[in-house]
């Protein structure tokens, strides 16, 4: 049934209806027109919807109710880790403790917070294996850029910050990867997976040289899979006079089974938003942490959060730091949230995560390969790739299967990313999400996959069962409609 509440605001407004009831002001009038230039004042009132404060109400309820969000369904976003958020952590990060004190405020007045985020570092120390942390950076994407210019002041204090300009980023990695490169300054070299969906060791061989200032890995990659040779690796950039980067975007996999220390890099970020179950929240606010061993230690960000006896205090004093990277201790109340996760899930818990990650991305793609191309047969690790190239054929792109999905309620897989595969699904069930949900978006894409070779107009047009159908997504594109237009 459609009502009002369906349209815009604008399209329910009518003229003289009001919101508000306000007393009569004791106060003079503010003389607008004596205080504002006159070429920035309005030559007529704003076009405002006018309204009843429960038209208003009603319009915003029911817009949230249309929201998809990881409460209201399952969300297969691959290289996200949409993972469930415990509500505990949201109540501890409340806490008037945290929720009240100000960043300004003396830290002698703050010690419970800076005792937490102390403790924090030293949790994600002993998950990453690395030596020092800090918080600062706000997500992923700076975490990266910020563990780059670390490796800027290493290769500066060395001597050789102006031969080391090229960083190696597999043909597999995050778009954010040669992104960060570029932004902090170097050129990116790209290296070609083997068949496997891995590092080409050879490639890596033939790309390494003086001019390497490191190379920037996801493990496992971003097809799921686990770089098998990483040793090697690690010994082939190290011994190019290169650092090794590790992008803990997929983290979710490795929790109580490996460290990035192990495997030999030599800088990491973590994102706390997707790993430690903190929320996404609409792009922003993340947490994106980094790491570093011991002899990259002094060009850690700063200010530093450093423990004397019983009490925490702040220092600055650090002359081969790379600086702030954001103010303060990067966002607080997501660190909170990670910090409680961690905490409740413990050492044996963390590393459930992992293997039941790990056990539900299998059982999926196990399901799904008979319906789907693989492009890669292995085990995978979180998250894995299917191809819809034998869709393609009958006329079904992967688009509309993930449009599809939508009728089913079903939020889409990442799709045609990474690039390296043809119309790409990439699909990270997480742990959170119980066998029957995983059964019925498997019994799902089944469906669809069956329905592409019977009826393939039943997925072409699709969504059918949704508020807003199918786009003309180049004309959205090049004539996109932003302001609202009164009818005549």
């Amino acid at each position: 049934m459609t009502t009002t509440y369906d349209k815009l605001l604008f399209e329910i407004s009518k003229s003289g209806r009001k919101g508000y009831s306000l007393p009569e002001s004791s106060v003079d009038a503010f003389d607008l027109n004596s205080a504002v230039p006159d070429h920035i004042i309005r030559e007529e009132p704003a076009e405002l919807p006018e309204l009843s404060e429960l038209q208003v109400m009603r319009h915003y309820t029911g817009l949230s109710n249309k929201n998809f969000g990881i409460e209201t369904g399952f969300y297969p976003l691959g290289s996200c880790t949409m993972k469930y958020n415990p509500k505990v952590n949201e109540d501890i990060a409340r806490y008037p403790g945290f929720a009240n004190i100000h960043p300004l405020q003396p830290v002698k007045t703050a010690q419970g917070a800076f005792e937490l985020m102390h403790r924090l570092e030293e949790n994600l120390k002993e998950v990453t294996g690395m030596d020092a942390i800090s918080l600062q950076p706000a997500a992923g994407a700076q975490g990266e850029w910020a563990g780059l210019l670390v490796f800027k002041a290493y290769h500066q204090a060395n001597g050789d910050g102006e031969t080391r300009k090229k960083i190696l980023v597999p043909d597999s990695a995050h778009g954010t990867n040669p992104a960060s490169a570029v932004v902090a300054g170097y050129d990116v070299i790209e290296i070609k997976s083997n068949k496997e969906g891995r590092v080409g060791v050879d490639a890596l061989k033939e790309a390494v040289g003086p001019d390497t200032a490191g190379l920037m890995l996801t493990n496992p990659n971003t097809l799921g899979l686990f770089e098998v040779d990483i040793v090697e690796i690690a010994e082939i950039v190290h011994e190019a006079g290169g650092l090794l980067y590790y992008d803990g975007a997929n983290a979710n996999a490795i929790l109580g089974k490996s460290t990035p220390g192990e495997m030999g890099f030599d800088v990491v970020h973590l994102n706390l938003h997707k790993t430690f179950s903190t929320p996404h929240g609409g792009g922003g606010p993340g947490s994106g942490p980094i790491g570093v061993k011991d002899y990259l230690k002094d060009f850690m960000p700063s200010p530093r959060i450093e423990k004397d006896g019983d009490t925490y205090t702040v220092s600055t004093n650090h002359e081969q730091s790379i600086g702030r990277v954001k103010g303060y201790f990067g966002n607080f109340g997501v660190n909170v949230r990670a910090y409680s996760y961690i905490r409740s899930m413990g050492a044996e818990g963390l590393q459930q995560v992992s293997e039941d990650a790990v056990l539900h991305a299998n059982y999926l793609k196990a399901r799904l390969s008979p319906y789907y191309d693989t492009p890669y047969s292995s085990h995978c690790k979180h998250e894995f790739v299917l191809s819809g190239n034998r869709q393609k054929k009958l006329g079904v792109r992967t688009l509309d299967i993930a449009k599809r999905l939508l009728d089913y309620g079903f939020y889409a897989p990442t799709v045609y990313f990474p690039l390296i595969v043809e119309e790409c699904l990439m699909i990270e069930p997480t742990e959170t999400e119980a066998k029957e949900e995983l059964d019925a978006f498997a019994d799902a894409m089944i469906e669809i996959a069956k329905d592409a070779e019977e009826n393939a107009e039943s997925i072409t047009g699709a969504p059918f069962h949704k508020a807003v159908k199918r786009l003309d997504e180049v004309t959205a594109a090049r004539k996109p409609i932003v302001i609202y237009q009164k009818s005549e």
